[in-house]
């Protein structure tokens, strides 16, 4: 049985990139889809004025979505504590220094070069999103996500001090690769060259796909 190659585009941020994660693995192993992982920083790091200009119900509409399609799919949820991006809770102005999430995306083009993005974003994606650790950015959490996932969280960090830019120019090269693709959001999916943005577009995708195997 071939493999299909589908590009995922996934942000460390996303409620809905973690709530994909338990059905991409499954796709993985039961539709032998190999996942293309391309890390991306999120919209409020790409596109900070974006949450100037929303309305002021999308925010608490997203709190209930994202919680509630979690709950309908049985994936543990919580909202990160810390948030990975810095923010005002109230104007929603996103502040100039993002720490927490420059740190997480690097370690997402770390871990792509690696050949183990997916690894890294299933395990950290679920220290950061379901709910059982508080203060993810203390202690040695971490480190044990990113040992889980089967790389070395201080190797990661000297590869990454070693040489920043080079690490920027992957998550840089991913988002424009995204852009090409017809869609800045994520989750989003891209096989043969059609674009599936969402958590809830991965039927549609299983769908794509198992018409091509019927052909």
């Amino acid at each position: 049985m071939r493999k299909h190659v589908v590009d995922a585009y996934w942000s460390f941020r996303s409620p809905y990139s973690y709530i994909a994660l338990p059905r991409m693995r499954a796709m993985r192993e039961d539709m032998n889809i190999d996942w293309n992982f391309k890390i991306v920083s999120p919209l409020a790091v790409r596109l900070p004025v974006h949450f100037t200009r929303q309305d002021k119900m999308a925010r608490p509409y997203l709190l209930l979505d994202s919680a509630r399609a979690a709950r309908y799919l049985g994936v543990p949820f919580g909202r990160p504590r810390p948030d990975p991006i810095v923010q005002d809770p109230d104007t929603l102005e996103i502040a100039q220094e993002q720490p927490h999430i420059h740190r997480l995306t690097r370690l997402g083009a770390a871990a792509t070069r690696h050949g183990r993005a997916f690894e890294l974003a299933e395990q950290v994606g679920r220290m950061l999103w379901d709910g059982s650790v508080d203060g993810w950015d203390q202690g040695d959490h971490l480190e044990q996500a990113v040992r889980r996932a089967g790389l070395d969280l201080h190797e990661l960090e000297a590869e990454i001090a070693a040489d920043p830019a080079a690490f920027d120019a992957i998550i840089a090269r991913h988002e424009s690769d995204q852009r090409a693709a017809r869609h800045w959001g994520v989750p989003m999916f891209v096989y043969d060259g059609e674009p599936y943005f969402g958590q809830d577009r991965l039927d549609h995708l299983a769908w794509r796909i198992a018409q091509e195997k019927q052909a």
